[in-house]
């Protein structure tokens, strides 16, 4: 006589189906919620909405460490701790208001300007984790690292591929503009990303020179006005004052002549 085939347990076939659609988090947490049903017996809706959202809270949280982790940005960065005293200048309400991130959302820049060490970059930062938590794509890093990985892409031939990559991200945060001089292809180069952005995608850019000292480090004035106009028009600006909170601890000996 035929054995009869022993009876499958329920609770493993249905998390073995949730893994099979790749709900795994729902199928982790099953037997979880089945326990704290026992007690609160919940309706059937109920409970498969709370099963789906534990999936649904799942791949929320995954996606932002993955835009995090994409972004370049490093440890998570606020602005709780900034000293908005010593940069009387500044409004914490507009800073606020950026962090919203519905400047993304209409397409629009943002410009931070002023002397170094006064705080750019940590607010520049601040503003990208802000959109990353909105699930929205940044990506950071200083201006001449993007210039330069875009002329090694033409070597390799992967310019399309990282091209695409600086310009579709939704926040593009571009560190220490101006900080050294470019040459003629790294400002084509340039004028190409910001070009492609304009209207379509925002970015931030962060520099110690005001856009009238461009010319200094691009190879042509003609250059930074076509740069600069397409950077400002319709952007915030924020101008960076005070004095810098990098200072040393002792000074000695006669001042110099360029101090």
């Amino acid at each position: 006589m035929a054995r009869k085939p022993a009876p499958q347990d329920p609770l493993a076939q249905v998390r073995s189906l949730l893994e099979r659609l790749t709900l795994t988090t729902a199928a982790r947490c099953l037997q979880d919620l089945l326990a704290q049903a026992e007690g609160t017996h919940p309706a059937y809706s109920e409970f498969l909405h709370q099963l789906l959202e534990a999936e649904q809270n799942s791949r929320w949280e995954r996606k932002l460490q993955r835009r995090r982790r994409w972004s370049k940005l490093g440890p998570p960065l606020a602005l709780e701790g900034f000293d908005w005293a010593a940069r009387p200048q500044l409004s914490p309400q507009v800073v606020k208001e950026l962090l919203t991130c519905r400047f993304i959302d209409e397409h629009r820049n943002v410009i931070l300007v002023g002397r170094p060490s006064t705080g750019k970059t940590t607010v520049a930062k601040a503003i990208g984790h802000a959109a990353c938590s909105h699930a929205l794509s940044v990506y950071y890093a200083p201006t001449a690292e993007v210039l330069d990985t875009l002329h090694a892409a033409r070597a390799d031939g992967t310019y399309r591929k990282v091209f695409r990559r600086v310009t579709a991200a939704d926040l593009l945060i571009l560190d220490d503009a101006g900080f050294s001089d470019l040459g003629r292809d790294a400002a084509n180069e340039l004028f190409r990303v910001v070009c492609a952005r304009y209207r379509q995608r925002s970015t931030l850019v962060v520099s110690n020179l005001p856009f009238k000292q461009w010319a200094e480090f691009l190879p042509s004035p003609a250059q930074a006005v076509a740069i600069a106009d397409r950077l400002v028009d319709d952007a915030t600006i924020l101008r960076f004052s005070g004095t810098p909170y990098r200072q040393p601890r002792d000074v000695h000996g006669a001042p110099l002549d360029n101090e």
